[in-house]
């Protein structure tokens, strides 16, 4: 019980009535990971799952599998055909005037966006309204227990470690005149990965000059560039510990294949390392001075110092996102816009700072991850300053 009443608290600490968990066909994977469950059977019909704010949880599921949520707390109740739906749920939802389910006003936050139109419809036939999960996800999914922020810091040292040497490989090649690509380097950092006991989902991003305008650029065996001298080369890269449980560490680092730099690439790698610092100053304040952040509040300070600089039409993208298990977590991501994330900042968790500026001819991005201490904020990683010379 001590997760229920975990749960609990948390909905009490939200002003809420309930929080209603539902599922069809394993459509919703959320409900399972915070559930802590497994069923010992497939998933064919649709189960409700009310855990209120005090008392037992009720359960609501179909007389073909009647055991699919034993192993959760709480009483049964059967239902067979849609008649029995409309008339058992609004039962199940007595006392409960707010529920929180996996739902997002206008689909905000697409991560937690996992229930149909029509089953928030009949909750609400019911008279209950209906709340996102949001931040109770973000409590359930995304704070870190001390071994995921140990495996996040002991990542970060050999992603950094090969990063360093994928840099390094590339200036020998330029040195020596050998011919050098995007995917050369690529593979060279998975199999690094692999070397290290380091997983990744995909990736990493090996991007030259207009290929690093691209923010979510890959090269291929059959579609990459050559790195040559005079080029600005971008790599995104980011893995995790091959263990369970482990977090991923995530970086952007840009360099320019040569002695000297334009003095526009300097300019531009100035204003993005700018935009970066100013949004975890922002977190780092707050955390600092224990006040609530959102995630757009941060999105809002970096973008702001690229627009003073005339270069806020060439960031497209979110400031940062969710950090955990899976590369992009179930936390709040620092946005206000590609969406507008309300979701408060919270000690426990980690996320990406990663502004970019994407012209024409070449982008640059610098990436570091930001963790959230109860009254601090850390850059867990190295931080680029400058932009590399690789000549």
């Amino acid at each position: 019980m001590a997760l229920i009443e975990e749960i609990q608290a948390a909905l009490r600490a939200e002003g809420l009535g309930g929080w209603l968990f539902f599922d069809h066909h394993r459509r919703d994977p959320l409900a399972y990971r915070v559930l802590r469950f497994e069923p010992a059977q497939s998933v064919t019909r649709r189960w409700y799952y009310l855990v209120p704010a005090s008392g037992a949880p009720r359960k609501l599921v179909h007389r073909i599998e009647p055991n699919v949520l034993d192993p959760l707390p709480g009483q049964t109740t059967l239902y067979s055909g849609w008649r029995d739906t409309e008339e058992r749920l609004p039962r199940l939802l007595e006392g409960c005037r707010r529920v929180a389910m996996q739902y997002s006003p206008r689909c905000g936050v697409p991560y937690v966006s996992m229930v149909d139109a029509g089953t928030v419809e009949l909750v609400r036939a019911a008279g209950v309204e209906v709340i996102t999960s949001a931040n109770l996800i973000q409590l359930f999914e995304a704070v870190w227990t001390p071994q995921q922020y140990d495996s996040h810091k002991r990542a970060g040292s050999l992603v950094d470690e090969i990063r360093r040497a994928a840099f390094a490989r590339v200036a020998e090649a330029l040195r020596a005149g050998a011919r050098s690509t995007e995917f050369d380097v690529q593979q060279f950092i998975r199999e690094s990965f692999a070397s290290a006991g380091l997983i990744t989902d995909h990736g990493p991003i090996v991007a030259v000059n207009a290929n690093a305008s691209n923010p979510h650029y890959e090269p291929a065996r059959d579609r990459h560039a050559e790195i040559k001298p005079g080029d600005l080369l971008l790599i995104d890269l980011w893995a995790k510990l091959d263990q369970p449980a482990s977090v991923f560490y995530d970086i952007t680092w840009t360099a320019w294949c040569g002695a000297t730099p334009p003095e526009e690439m300097l300019n531009v790698f100035a204003a993005v390392a700018g935009a970066r610092d100013a949004a975890v100053q922002c977190v780092q304040d707050a955390a600092g001075k224990s006040f609530s952040l959102a995630g757009f509040q941060v999105d809002d300070a970096c973008r702001d110092y690229l627009r003073q600089r005339g270069f806020d039409e060439y960031f497209f993208h979110r400031t940062g996102h969710s950090i955990g298990e899976e590369v992009h977590g179930n936390g709040a991501n620092m946005d206000n816009y590609e969406t507008h994330d309300e979701r408060r900042v919270i000690p426990g968790t980690c996320f990406s700072v990663e502004p970019g500026i994407y012209l024409p001819d070449f982008g640059i991005r610098s990436e570091v991850d930001v963790y959230r201490a109860e009254s601090s904020a850390e850059v867990t990683g190295e931080i680029q300053t400058d932009l590399l010379r690789l000549l």
